[in-house]
């Protein structure tokens, strides 16, 4: 029986924002676009030049010109949007608004199974990767766990439409499911991170089973959804693992590219760089665990991606 460990190294860059003219829209909202140009395309400290918007999405001023997607949007509506979305970045401290991802594709990657994380007979069960393979410009915000149940995260991440999907461990949110079903309200998707967040490899079949059977049913009980994504704590797994995971109705198993913390980023990849369609890990964590609330780590995080001129994208349309 293969055993699988999952380290962590990881990596950061950047490119340049271009920024196309804008037609005549009236002073107001040139002025908006102006003061958008100066927050959405800061300066790369690694490339020295400015991040370009991720491919096929919007930075914030190229979203104020469609207006929820539609073109053609008036110019009043257009300069509204544009400001709400200024308005919460001002809101919430952070010195750009996020990047707009490109709409989902259509049809979605092929997922596979990263090289050298493969168990013995691997083509049978759900596959184990840390990126998405994309050329969109985008990375994926994932939180594990669920210690930390900030109401302020939540409105952080609603107000500045950042998606993420969480993997929870019932021991820690069944003393506050309302505050998941708050946020699965708000479109984010609930996956499995076990039951009690046990080495798994170290337990039986059956038990693995039980951990991870036991959250679907967990989340299907609370949640009225099973989920179909599945995370072992710790990154760890073996061909066990997998194959519990498969008989409870997991097709995917999604790891990680990067991980980030409140005062830095982590990196699996030997160039220390962000890349497109990254998995990005992190936890629900406050002041207690990590001396920093969940929003000054989302601002942590977010400077980088944006810097980077990286937008945040929802797994779950990529899957």
């Amino acid at each position: 029986m293969q055993l699988v460990r999952q380290k962590e190294q990881k990596a950061l860059h950047g490119r340049r924002c271009t920024a196309g003219s804008r037609g005549r829209a009236g002073v107001a909202l040139s002025a908006l676009l102006v003061a958008a140009l100066g927050t959405a395309c800061g300066t790369s400290a690694d490339s020295g030049g400015t991040p370009a918007p991720p491919k096929g999405g919007k930075s914030a001023e190229a979203d104020a010109g469609t207006a929820g997607g539609a073109a053609g949007a008036a110019p009043a509506d257009r300069a509204e949007r544009l400001k709400a979305r200024l308005a919460a970045a001002k809101k919430w401290k952070l010195d750009k608004p996020p990047l707009e991802a490109p709409p989902a594709p259509k049809p979605k990657p092929e997922i596979s199974t990263r090289d050298g994380f493969e168990v013995e007979g691997h083509e049978d069960l759900p596959p184990v990767f840390t990126a998405i393979p994309t050329e969109d410009k985008v990375v994926f915000l994932t939180f594990d766990d669920g210690a930390e149940k900030d109401p302020e995260f939540l409105k952080m991440m609603k107000e500045l439409k950042i998606p993420y999907t969480a993997f929870l461990s019932d021991y820690l949110v069944r003393d506050n499911y309302a505050y998941f079903k708050e946020m699965q309200a708000a479109g984010v998707t609930l996956n499995n991170h076990s039951l009690n967040h046990r080495y798994l490899p170290a337990l039986s079949y059956d038990k693995q089973r039980a951990e991870i059977c036991g959250q679907q049913d967990a989340i299907q009980r609370n949640f009225g959804k099973r989920p179909t994504a599945f995370r072992p704590p710790y990154g760890n797994y073996n061909e066990d693992t997998l194959r519990a995971a498969k008989s409870c109705g997991i097709k995917t198993v999604p790891l990680w590219s990067a991980e980030a913390f409140p005062n830095r980023m982590d990196y699996r990849e030997w160039d220390r760089d962000l890349h497109p369609g990254d998995i990005i890990l992190t936890h629900f964590r406050g002041r207690e665990d990590w001396g920093s609330s969940m929003p000054e780590l989302v601002r942590h995080v977010m400077k980088t991606i944006t810097d980077k001129g990286y937008a945040v994208a929802r797994l779950e349309d990529y899957l």
